[in-house]
């Protein structure tokens, strides 16, 4: 089945994100009832484009109370919108785009309990997928034996559970995570990791979790907008098409990938990403010519922590 295209909520749900061009796709929307109006119109424009995943987390500010506002004003989607949401991380902003720390990592079963009561709190049976937010080896939450067990108890209530990774080594944070389990049976059916023509180093670990018969999600597909017309050089993957949207079919075109997430900020971001579903896979760059323009992952990822939150 080939993959579909799904929305991340992460520049919507927030005054300030690592984008590039946040800033100005927001135009100084930030107020929370703004915002709020802001992402119900980004949603509209991608349901209206095919889009029926949608993906949060508790720590994009008011992203989720976002995303329920909207699927409570729309109940005719309520058999056809997947959600998706993450715990492990809690924003700590207060809604500025200055401040100091944006969120806290803590993947304890203490946050598990509180942020799934949150979070289950505002989308009820909509939520489908429940993610540990950049689950790493060095946190240990994937040997923590009381975080997989409450996590496996979830399951049994129908969520689908599953993590998400970051960094240069998030081969081995999948690889471990297809290992664990609870009494013999394993914990996780799903993973959204950062996979784009800059950064591919974890396809061959993401194929493993598809045959494994995972779901699959890949974020930043568009490298938080080095692969978008807001970059000062963007790479032409497609000629005359446009770089985020060349960028998004490339991952849409991965065999193992289930769903590739838009990071939209705007309505027009929408629409130019939406165009990657009409591009051919015979359009796309070849393994030749992909392998050219993939980056040594560790540089890739400190470049990534130097981004500034706009």
């Amino acid at each position: 089945m080939p993959a579909e295209l799904g929305l991340g909520t992460a520049a919507i749900g927030r005054p300030g994100y690592l984008n590039l061009g946040h800033g100005e796709a927001l135009a100084g929307r930030t107020a929370i009832d703004d915002l709020r109006n802001h992402a119900h119109t980004v949603i509209d424009a991608a349901v209206d484009g095919g889009i029926r995943w949608l993906d949060t987390a508790r720590s994009y500010g008011l992203g989720e109370t976002f995303v329920a506002d909207w699927l409570h004003q729309h109940p005719e989607w309520d058999d056809e919108i997947t959600v998706s949401t993450k715990w492990g991380y809690t924003y700590t902003a207060g809604w500025r785009v200055d401040a100091e720390v944006h969120e806290v990592k803590d993947h304890s079963v203490d946050t598990l309990d509180r942020q799934w009561g949150e979070s289950s709190a505002l989308l009820g049976s909509r939520l489908a997928v429940l993610q540990i937010h950049s689950a790493t080896l060095d946190t240990g939450v994937l040997e923590d034996r009381a975080v997989l067990a409450r996590l496996v108890e979830l399951a049994d209530r129908g969520v689908e559970i599953g993590l998400s990774t970051s960094g240069p080594r998030q081969s081995e944070t999948i690889r471990r995570a297809l290992e664990a389990t609870v009494d013999g049976r394993p914990v996780f059916e799903a993973v959204q990791s950062t996979w784009n023509v800059l950064e591919p180093s974890a396809g061959d670990a993401l194929a493993e979790a598809h045959d494994a018969g995972w779901t699959v999600i890949v974020k930043e597909a568009v490298a938080n907008g080095r692969l978008s017309p807001a970059a000062m050089e963007p790479p032409e993957l497609v000629p005359g098409v446009s770089v985020d949207a060349a960028a998004l079919a490339v991952a849409l075109a991965r065999p193992w990938a289930s769903v590739v997430l838009s990071g939209a900020a705007s309505v027009d971001h929408v629409r130019s990403n939406l165009a990657a579903l009409e591009l051919d896979a015979e359009e796309l760059p070849d393994a030749e010519a992909l392998a050219v323009l993939a980056e040594p992952a560790e540089r890739y990822w400190a470049h990534r922590s130097s981004l500034a939150w706009t």
